[in-house]
């Protein structure tokens, strides 16, 4: 095998590492935020369960209010009757009386249905409680693993980045400049083998004068299809696929 393909593939192999490493790097911000994203939902939960109890308990004074202020005028217009002579007057009187009562009822009726929701809500708000420390226990847990992980792929990919230099100037120019090329274009495969009698990249098939040339390892050779840098081993099945 030529000098430069063993370089290249070096360099190659290096890349792929790299690569692989920012990709690696990458997935951790969403998975930082989801984790927080989950902390947070489950924040929101319990604050809302709590805002709304809070809502039920300003709703049961106000009815409280309502109903004494209805008892008050039960007894201003009680008293209005026992001292009013006119029948019709009365009359009138007693009919806003029994109108109090009847608000007095639904009044009632609506905290006994306050008290009921607050009795839920309390049920719900424990649970929101506990879910939210779990949740945070959780989210804890795994913030404190991904900043860890992270610390050791950054140094990682610091260590192969900062040695990718020396490996790129030990490859021939004109050959790493070609290899630059093709990576920007083609991905992380750039240096492939001739599979079966063709390109182990494109897959295309080669023609006898490119397998030749690669066997004879004399100098770079190139698939004629997609360009990428063709390499052979003696190990290698240089058969045609059927």
């Amino acid at each position: 095998m030529l000098a430069a393909i063993e370089k290249l593939l070096i360099l190659q192999d290096r890349d792929r590492e790299i690569a692989q490493l920012e990709t690696e790097l990458g997935s951790i911000p969403p998975q930082r935020a989801g984790a927080q994203a989950r902390a947070t939902d489950a924040h929101t939960s319990l604050d809302s369960a709590k805002h709304r109890t809070q809502q039920i308990e300003a709703e049961r004074k106000r009815l409280e209010i309502e109903v004494d202020s209805r008892k008050l005028l039960i007894e201003k217009y009680s008293l209005q009757q026992f001292q009013t002579k006119r029948n019709e007057e009365y009359k009138a009187l007693t009919h806003e009386i029994e109108n109090c009562k009847a608000e007095i009822v639904n009044l009632e009726d609506r905290q006994l249905e306050l008290m009921e929701e607050a009795e839920n809500l309390h049920q719900t708000v424990a649970a929101a409680r506990r879910q939210l420390e779990e949740i945070q226990r959780e989210s804890d847990r795994m913030l404190a693993e991904l900043t860890a992980r992270e610390q050791n792929l950054q140094h990682r990919y610091d260590e192969l980045s900062a040695g990718r230099a020396a490996l790129a100037a030990a490859v021939d120019a004109s050959a790493l400049a070609r290899y630059e090329r093709l990576r920007r274009n083609k991905g992380e495969r750039v240096v492939v083998s001739v599979e079966h009698g063709a390109c182990g990249g494109c897959h295309v098939g080669l023609p006898a004068q490119i397998v030749i040339a690669c066997r004879a390892n004399q100098e770079l050779t190139h698939c004629p299809n997609c360009g990428r840098i063709l390499f052979y081993t003696r190990d290698m099945d240089m058969m045609r696929a059927e």
